[in-house]
């Protein structure tokens, strides 16, 4: 099933892991990657990375259960109704809240982690020296593989 508004994520980024929908984090952009898989226009991105299994724990949901709703063509604001009833973890505002400020200021742990993060710094931009969070390195991976020379 085609959904009439999913991005092609070979022509564009989702959007940015910090963007927020509910007070979560991750969400905006786990329901683009979701939504251009369906439609098969993912291009490197990919559904159900350990990103998005981050948030996916946090609440307690499976992705195939949202990926089928997303094939719904449901909007955000109807997942985010979705997940808010549908989720093992209900979780307060102030819970949302901590948990997204963590994820957004979470930086490599451990060593294959520190790898694979300078790897991808090392491609998308090698003269930078101030990206130091996940997110950070996501954004600016974004905008290089799109042209943007940061």
């Amino acid at each position: 099933m085609a959904l009439k508004h999913a991005p092609d994520l070979s022509k564009q980024s989702p959007r940015s892991a910090r963007i927020r929908l509910g007070g979560y984090v991750i969400l905006p952009r786990m329901l683009d990657k979701g939504r251009a898989t369906i439609n098969g226009k993912n291009g490197e991105y990919h559904f159900n990375c350990p990103l998005d299994q981050r948030f996916l724990g946090f609440v307690g949901i499976n992705a195939d259960a949202l990926k089928k709703q997303l094939a719904l063509g449901k909007g955000d604001g109807e997942i985010l109704e979705w997940i808010e009833k549908n989720a093992k973890h209900k979780r307060s505002p102030v819970e949302i809240q901590a948990w997204s400020n963590f994820a957004e200021n979470r930086v490599p742990m451990d060593n294959e982690s520190r790898g694979y993060f300078s790897e991808i710094l090392s491609k998308a931009a090698p003269k930078r020296e101030d990206i130091g969070t996940w997110f950070e390195v996501l954004d600016v991976d974004d905008y290089a593989t799109f042209g943007g020379k940061p």
